[in-house]
C-alpha cells in the first residue's frame, strides 16, 4: 500500500513530496517506528555515530538513531516537519538534500527512512558520496504496509472514483508486502552505481505484524502520500468508505508489514 505517483519518478512530484507538513501531529503520531534490529544493525556496521537524516520528517527514527547513542543532524525540506523534529533536540537544516550545503561536514551514517524516494536517485547518490567518510554507509528503508484485501481495495476503489486525475494508482499496487517499492529500489540502486563511490548496494527486508482499530488506521490514512494533498472534504469521504469495510470486519485487523532496506559503503 505504498503512496507513490506513477511513473516512478516521485522526487517530481514536489506537491506530495511537501505536503507531509500539513498535520505534523498526526504524522508524528500515527506513523510507526522502525525495527530495532534495523537500527542496531547499521549502527553496528558504520565505523562511528555521526549520523545524518535525509528527509529527517518529524524525527521517528532520528530519534531512535539518538537514543542508541547517535549524533544525529537532519535535512528537511519542510519547515513544518523541520520544526517539529527540533523539539526532539535534534538539528534540522531546511533544505532539499540534493542542493543541501554541507559546508565540508562528513558522516559515518546517512540513513533515510520513508523518504528516499522523493530525492533524485542520482544527485542523491552523489551527494550522499560527497557527505560520507571512507567507509560510512548509506542506507535507506521504507514500511511497506499489507492490510487485508478488504481494507486496501476500500480505499483504492474509493480514491479512484474520487480522486480520478490523481497521479497515484493504488488499484495497480502488487499484493505482496515486497513489490510496491521494487522498482523504485532498482532505480535508486542504479543511481548509486551510476553516480560511483559506493559499493554494490545490498537490500534487507523485516517482516513484522501490528493490530489497528478502525480508528487508529484512520488516523493513519491521512498521513499517506496519496491522501495528504487531497481536499478536505474528499478525503473525509474516502475515510467513511474504509471505515465502514472495517466495521464490516469488526471493527479491528492486522496489518502485515514489511520493513526494506537498502544499503551501500562508501568506498
Amino acid at each position: 500500500m505504498p503512496t507513490l505517483p506513477s511513473g516512478q519518478e516521485p522526487h517530481r512530484y514536489r506537491q506530495a513530496a511537501e505536503s507531509f507538513g500539513a498535520d505534523v501531529e498526526r504524522y508524528d503520531r500515527t506513523r510507526p517506528a522502525y525495527p530495532p534490529e534495523l537500527i542496531g544493525h547499521l549502527i553496528a556496521a558504520a565505523p562511528g555515530r555521526d549520523t545524518l537524516d535525509v528527509g529527517i520528517g518529524t524525527g521517528i527514527e532520528a530519534r531512535q538513531f539518538q537514543s542508541a547513542g547517535c549524533h544525529v543532524l537532519g535535512v528537511e525540506p519542510d519547515p513544518r516537519m523541520a520544526e517539529f523534529a527540533r523539539r526532539s533536540g535534534i538539528d534540522v537544516e531546511v533544505a532539499k538534500f540534493e542542493t543541501w550545503d554541507p559546508a565540508g561536514r562528513r558522516f559515518d551514517l546517512l540513513v533515510s527512512g520513508q523518504a528516499w524516494h522523493w530525492v533524485d536517485p542520482v544527485a542523491g547518490a552523489a551527494k550522499a558520496a560527497e557527505v560520507l567518510r571512507p567507509g560510512g554507509l548509506l542506507s535507506v528503508f521504507w514500511h511497506v504496509p499489507e492490510p487485508p484485501e478488504e481494507v486496501a481495495d476500500a480505499l483504492a476503489d474509493a480514491y479512484r472514483r474520487l480522486v480520478p486525475d490523481a497521479p497515484i494508482d493504488l488499484k495497480s499496487v502488487p499484493k505482496q508486502p515486497s513489490d510496491p517499492y521494487e522498482p523504485l529500489i532498482v532505480k535508486i540502486a542504479d543511481g548509486l552505481r551510476e553516480a560511483g563511490g559506493f559499493g554494490g548496494p545490498e537490500r534487507s527486508r523485516y517482516d513484522w505484524d501490528r493490530v489497528y482499530t478502525r480508528d487508529e488506521w484512520l488516523d493513519q490514512l491521512p498521513t499517506f502520500g496519496s491522501l495528504t494533498w487531497v481536499e478536505s472534504t474528499v478525503r473525509q469521504e474516502i475515510l467513511a468508505e474504509v471505515g465502514a469495510a472495517i466495521d464490516r470486519m469488526g471493527g479491528r485487523f492486522t496489518t502485515r508489514y514489511a520493513t526494506v532496506a537498502l544499503t551501500a559503503v562508501r568506498n
